[in-house]
């Protein structure tokens, strides 16, 4: 059973696929999960915000006009990630009106792929266009610097799971949704054009996910870079493969809160890769709102 509570028969469906139990979305699971946010809040979002660890504060900036508890959404989960505060911020940012998940979850938590990216199709039923995810990440490349920001321009999915899985719905998306472009070129230009006129350090970069909990070991760090990485995590890449399904479009951000780097490795703390991130947070903020403010929607 996975973290976070029993299961009843309105649980997600599941079925048998090489002997391993598989569980997927359902629409009327998310139509649910929508009604009850809509019963709290009359909003009509545009724009979705995942805020990774350390980077919950930005929902602080959002003008909020509902906040709703994990628990008290339909089928969402619990957060249970130390900095991670496990809310839906409903409100206005930037001069849109937005959905910001205050702690996302992970696949190291004990939840499926599904479980972990249901608040993406919910999301989308909401009304979202445009999704915007954040993560703290350890540093590959070595031309990075601790602090700095990461505007994602590609992935790598080494998870070894995938939240689209199982029947396909097509009321969700198509069954094989196309990757060549899962994070917007056009939001990716516009956030480095933020960043360049702020003076904030930025690049464009490559995320590779693994599922963790654990941090690497200098092969693996070794590995990671080698096959193009320069930043690593264990997040982000389910949420954004269910935004490329459901035809939302991408903008993705890291924020360096350690290096990687084989030969000068160091033991890493995760109250200093916190502090790191909420350090850093206040030039995410900047940059998002930036290009919020510039896009249309």
């Amino acid at each position: 059973m996975a973290m976070g509570g029993g299961r009843d028969d309105r649980g997600p469906s599941r079925l048998r696929l090489k002997g391993a139990t598989v569980t997927h979305h359902r629409w009327e699971q998310v139509e649910e999960a929508a009604d009850a946010i809509r019963a709290r809040w009359a909003g009509e979002p545009k724009v979705g915000i995942v805020l990774g660890t350390g980077l919950g504060a930005l929902a602080s900036e959002i003008e909020a006009e509902a906040t709703l508890p994990y628990p008290e959404i339909p089928h969402f989960p619990r957060s249970t990630v130390e900095s991670h505060k496990g809310q839906l911020v409903c409100g206005r940012f930037a001069g849109h009106c937005v959905l910001a998940m205050e702690g996302r979850f992970h696949l190291y938590e004990g939840y499926s792929p599904w479980q972990v990216t249901f608040p993406i199709r919910v999301m989308k039923a909401m009304g979202c266009r445009i999704l915007v995810v954040s993560n703290a990440a350890g540093g590959l490349n070595p031309l990075h610097q601790k602090g700095d920001l990461i505007v994602i321009e590609d992935h790598i999915n080494l998870m070894g799971l995938n939240p689209l899985i199982g029947p396909n719905d097509d009321r969700l998306g198509p069954r094989f949704p196309d990757m060549i472009e899962p994070y917007d070129r056009g939001l990716q230009e516009t956030a480095l054009q933020v960043a360049r006129e702020a003076n904030i350090v930025a690049h464009r970069g490559v995320y590779v996910s693994v599922v963790g909990p654990n941090l690497e070991t200098r092969a693996e760090y070794r590995f990671l870079r080698g096959i193009g990485a320069d930043v690593v995590g264990m997040s982000t890449v389910p949420e954004v493969l269910v935004a490329a399904h459901a035809g939302l479009k991408v903008l993705g951000f890291s924020i360096i809160t350690d290096m990687c780097l084989p030969d000068a490795l160091q033991p890493v703390k995760i109250e200093e890769i916190i502090a790191v991130a909420n350090e850093a947070e206040s030039k995410l903020s900047r940059v998002v709102r930036g290009v919020l403010e510039r896009g249309p929607i």
